[in-house]
């Protein structure tokens, strides 16, 4: 039975009208004004925005980490992301050196296998490139539609790859239409300066902020746009946490590189003294990079304001203060590195963003949704509302005012990073291919009806990936 939405305000990185949208068979088939409802199904969006699902380009689920695994896997973590907004997940596919790509690619088939509530891909880490990861790589690429490559440039001696690894990957990207993601510290100063702090008897949670200061993190986003200047490649540096980072982004895309950034919420919102809170309660702020000086801020809403940062990533990384984060009282450096974001990441950014006047609506579909789409290789089936487009759609309450709360988010995690904010907007409903997730705040979705999407190569339409609302 097809459906039809009325009465909302459809809002796309480009446009804002009113229209109705008919959906038939999991896609968008018609907009227009007071579309015929016989044999339809008629959903009411007055008073609503209507916004193309939200895409997070940046999630961790069942992944392990620091000797325990993230409290989220696909089932619960996509059920989180769809109550916040958010209908498509890519997430990271670990891999280990001397073990085969499709092998790890394997493994994140079979954790998400049955369990995703929406619709999911997969980056690939690179943690070392030799002959036969490069000959592995055009099927990663062709064949499973992963085309989006991640190097580590931190974690020593558990994800970092070395700088020759991140030049060939680069390379190899550029040759084969793929998009190089890089976490951007620099792990061998990181791993002097921990070193240091657990000898002379600092150990408290504060310090895992204060060994990774945002010089490591400037120097290495900077280190990493020369070399994809070099390689004439392509390079996206994820969750951006500091101004220093932001400008080398800034300086690299005046030159003409092809880089782009991802923030996050918590670093628009958090700041360095949640690590400092007492009980060892700054270890729930305890993830890579770390919050910053709240002055940091500004300089973030201002490069997303002007399209020098186009991207917001959630970097869900879920583990339960008790009995996770625990595992590192007394050792800052064993606290497992992450936090539960997913669910809140489209809330914040509208009402921190749109309601305050930093950026505008349609800079706020871009951010949260299609930006992430054309980058990924999933635009225009996902990130809009257009007719042939996926009927990925959120019906958003612009007026509603809620607290976030562990009590009522539905991560499986046992806390809240942001346990006590204020936020206007909410997800009424949303849907997936046409079919309803989330019914009036209520989940009515399906384990296992997530689809598993191949993307298309990086650069298939330079011009695609480059309009739209960089800045104001």
């Amino acid at each position: 039975m097809k459906k039809i939405i009325k009465n909302g305000t459809v809002v796309t990185a480009t446009d804002t009208y009113r229209a109705d949208i008919c959906i038939e068979n999991g896609v968008i088939t018609q907009i227009g004004g007071k579309l015929p409802d016989v044999d339809a199904e008629i959903i009411d969006a007055k008073g609503c925005y209507v916004f193309p699902g939200g895409i997070d380009p940046h999630t961790h689920l069942d992944m392990p980490f620091g000797g325990t695994v993230t409290k989220d896997d696909f089932e619960s973590g996509t059920m989180a992301a769809a109550f916040g907004g958010t209908t498509t997940i890519i997430d990271f596919c670990l891999t280990t050196k001397g073990k085969t790509l499709k092998s790890s690619v394997d493994t994140w088939h079979a954790k998400s296998k049955d369990k995703a509530v929406i619709d999911y891909g997969f980056h690939l880490q690179i943690v070392e490139m030799n002959n036969e990861k490069l000959a592995e790589l055009p099927k990663m690429i062709e064949e499973e539609g992963i085309t989006s490559l991640k190097v580590f440039m931190a974690y020593k001696n558990q994800f970092q790859a070395d700088d020759e690894t991140l030049f060939k990957t680069l390379i190899a990207a550029r040759d084969l239409g793929a998009l190089v993601m890089v976490h951007a510290e620099n792990g061998d100063v990181i791993d002097y300066l921990v070193k240091k702090a657990i000898a002379d008897g600092n150990t408290d949670p504060i310090y895992h902020a204060l060994t990774r200061p945002p010089e490591v993190e400037a120097e290495a986003t900077g280190r990493a746009a020369t070399l994809t200047e070099l390689a004439n490649s392509q390079l996206y540096v994820v969750h951006v946490s500091c101004a220093e980072a932001a400008w080398k982004i800034a300086e690299a895309r005046s030159k003409g590189i092809d880089i782009w950034g991802e923030t996050c919420p918590q670093y628009l919102v958090l700041d360095q003294t949640y690590l400092e809170k007492p009980n060892f309660e700054g270890a729930k702020y305890v993830w890579s990079p770390p919050l910053r000086e709240k002055w940091n801020q500004t300089e973030l809403w201002n490069a997303l304001k002007t399209g020098q940062l186009q991207t917001i990533g959630s970097d869900q990384c879920s583990f339960d203060f008790v009995g996770q984060k625990d595992l590192g009282k007394g050792d800052f450096s064993k606290i497992p590195n992450g936090g539960p974001i997913i669910e809140d990441r489209v809330s914040i950014l509208f009402s921190e963003g749109v309601k305050k006047g930093r950026i505008s609506l349609n800079q706020f579909v871009d951010i949260t949704s299609t930006r992430s789409a054309k980058l990924f290789g999933l635009y225009p089936k996902k990130g809009t509302i257009a007719i042939g487009a996926d009927a990925d759609i959120v019906i958003f309450d612009p007026t509603v005012e809620r607290v976030i709360s562990a009590e009522s988010h539905h991560m499986a995690v046992d806390y809240n990073a942001f346990e006590g904010m204020k936020v206007t907007g909410e997800p009424v409903s949303v849907l997936s291919r046409g079919e309803f997730v989330i019914r009036e705040k209520q989940f009515v979705g399906k384990p296992g009806a997530g689809q598993f999407l191949k993307r298309a190569k990086y650069g298939a339409d330079k011009q695609t990936i480059h309009e739209g609302p960089l800045t104001v």
